[in-house]
């Protein structure tokens, strides 16, 4: 069994009185922590690091930080504390631009059609807040599943870290492609080398599809995996090098 690296441990601690400490004080700090789209009021620039301590439900901070001890002990035995934690920031934050930027994407496309409509920016921002409108414009230039898009992007907060975990995942089955990792609804043993690519693929799937099931931040996912396989990579391809 693993035994728990330094950077894992107080990362997991941190995670958890993150979660346990609000529920035991009977304070929300959701507005404050969560990562909220860019345009919301509540939006802070250092949510881009906060909501990665922030987990919606206990099933959600055990399967992450069931990852992190399981993928990332290797990887910080390997490479030591400072460049793990290096490794796992910036994956997590790699995820949450890429996850806003693909959002900002998918909000500026329904943005630009209250805009057509004859809205100005204070109004659209004031039905945004509102999350209704009976303003004729809107109901004539907007779907009503284009209308509840926008209306979830801009007002959904997310929380976890899973971008992170994402990342370390990928690394792993960088270096250690061989290892046979089990699921729980298909327990025969597959190699890194495999699962890990279709885990990927499938978030990527339903990231652009209608078949996600429930509110899952899929190109959180992918981006935290994009990140750590640039960094993994380049880790490893001059990690033999020599500099004089």
């Amino acid at each position: 069994m693993n035994r728990l690296t330094d950077a894992i441990k107080h990362l997991i601690i941190i995670n958890v009185i993150v979660f346990v400490a609000p529920q035991l004080l009977q304070l929300d700090f959701t507005n404050i922590l969560a990562l909220h789209f860019p345009m919301n009021e509540n939006f802070g620039i250092w949510q881009y690091v906060s909501h990665m301590f922030m987990h919606g439900s206990f099933a959600h901070i055990l399967f992450n930080m069931y990852g992190l001890w399981a993928f990332g002990t290797p990887l910080e035995q390997m490479w030591g504390k400072n460049k793990f934690i290096f490794f796992y920031f910036s994956a997590g934050l790699g995820a949450a631009v890429i996850y806003t930027l693909v959002n900002y994407y998918q909000f500026n496309g329904i943005y630009e059609l209250f805009i057509q409509a004859g809205l100005t920016k204070s109004e659209i921002i004031a039905i945004l807040d509102a999350g209704t409108t009976n303003d004729q414009r809107v109901v004539q230039a907007v779907s009503q599943e284009q209308f509840n898009k926008i209306i979830g992007l801009y007002e959904t907060p997310a929380v976890g870290a899973s971008g992170a975990v994402y990342g370390v995942l990928v690394a792993f089955g960088m270096y250690f492609k061989d290892a046979k990792l089990a699921l729980i609804f298909f327990p025969v043993p597959i190699a890194a080398k495999y699962f890990i690519p279709v885990m990927i693929l499938g978030d990527l799937f339903f990231g652009m599809t209608k078949y996600s099931v429930g509110n899952v931040a899929h190109f959180a996912h992918v981006g935290g995996a994009l990140i750590g396989f640039l960094i993994a990579w380049y880790w490893k391809k001059n990690q033999f090098k020599t500099h004089y």
